[in-house]
């Protein structure tokens, strides 16, 4: 099911995946109910209302204790992307990673401290004021909500922000950010699973019993850690590589004041079927794109008088990266923006070359060939 934008926070685009929907549902109902029985005195409409309050307060809830996150990437110079609430929480995308691991352990610690300090608040409020019945009721349903958002998010293992704070630890450690990855994926990977034999231990024993939640979760905590373990061992593989690595030796290139009957021989003698060229300037520039599809407008008895550079097509910025740049970054761009390949440039803007998501696996084989057992 695809989220759905329902607004921005201080700037930050703010979406609610719709399982959301059906958790203030449930959690209206159950409230509602529960104070409906342990205060009968109270109207009905009323108790359906503060159920619905006790709904929001927790939708609050894990919003502020996304937006602990988001602030404290802000005062590092991390751009936050958006925040997503789903059905085991939240989460905050970054532009990037934290520079350092003491920066990357205050980005994940700041939503259980957001999350313990809203349970101190509301305890104090309620020890303070000596409120009673309902409203106190409530308090205490946000006392524990926020407590245990706090205390399930402290589990050491990703995506939670325990996995991220010992992912941080291990990068201090180590000096390697993906080692942290890898090791905290891994450790994700062990609680998912000790979460679902805890879901099917009483079936087994007893017979009945069975506890989905917990397997819901561990089946949560498998995915995405085995994914986050997965992608930490291919950038910890790529360390020290850059961009310029994984260009591919035959790109597609073409100069712009080649006409387009001896560029329509030159892709005759390619060994691939390109459907898209780069094109350059005499001092080998990148300047745009020649599609394929575009030689269709001139007649094939022009192409000997036409150039290249009457085509071109002018090239997105953001579908290049300098040649320097750190092959573990351009793997990142390439998965978030769900693209196949990027153009590498040099210094005023020099081509380097096309490089393809393919050639990035094929260099990561090669050295897995290359390094022994």
């Amino acid at each position: 099911m695809n989220n759905i934008r329902v607004g921005s926070l201080f700037g930050i685009p703010f979406y609610v995946n719709p399982s959301w929907f059906l958790v203030l549902g449930l959690v209206t109902f159950s409230y509602g109910s529960g104070l409906a029985a342990q205060f009968p005195n109270l109207p009905s409409g009323l108790s359906w209302g503060l159920g619905l309050l006790t709904a929001l307060l927790l939708f609050g809830s894990v919003l502020a204790h996304e937006l602990g996150h988001s602030f404290v990437a802000l005062k590092q110079g991390v751009g936050v992307k958006s925040i997503t609430l789903f059905l085991f929480g939240g989460l905050a995308s970054l532009d990037k990673e934290s520079q350092t691991p003491a920066e990357a352990f205050q980005v994940a610690i700041a939503g259980p401290l957001v999350s313990l300090l809203l349970a101190g608040l509301a305890t104090l409020l309620g020890v303070g004021t000596g409120i009673s019945g309902a409203p106190a009721a409530i308090l205490g349903v946000l006392v524990s909500v926020n407590l245990a958002l706090a205390l399930f998010n402290l589990i050491p293992g990703l995506p939670l922000d325990g996995g991220n704070i010992l992912k941080a630890l291990v990068w201090k450690v180590t000096g390697n950010p993906y080692k942290g990855m890898k090791v905290a994926g891994r450790v994700g990977q062990l609680i998912g699973w000790l979460a679902i034999a805890s879901g099917l231990l009483p079936l087994v024993v007893f017979g009945g019993g069975l506890n989905f939640w917990n397997i819901l979760i561990g089946w949560f905590l498998l995915q995405n850690a085995g994914q986050a373990a997965q992608y930490g061992v291919v950038l910890d593989q790529l360390s020290g590589l850059t961009a310029s690595d994984a260009v591919s030796t035959n790109s597609p290139v073409v100069t712009a004041s080649s006409t387009l009957r001896e560029f329509a021989d030159q892709r005759i003698l390619d060994q691939r079927a390109w459907q898209k060229f780069l094109v350059t300037n005499v001092e080998e520039q990148l300047i745009g794109t020649l599609a394929i599809e575009d030689l269709r407008a001139i007649p094939s008895e022009r192409w000997s008088e036409t150039l290249v550079q009457s085509l071109v097509r002018p090239l997105d910025p953001s579908l290049t990266v300098q040649s320097d740049r750190p092959l573990s970054e351009v793997v990142t761009l390439l998965e978030e923006r769900k693209l196949t390949a990027l153009s590498v440039v040099q210094e005023n803007n020099v081509l380097v070359g096309l490089l393809e998501k393919t050639a990035i696996v094929n260099l990561l084989q090669n050295r897995a060939q290359a390094t022994p057992a």
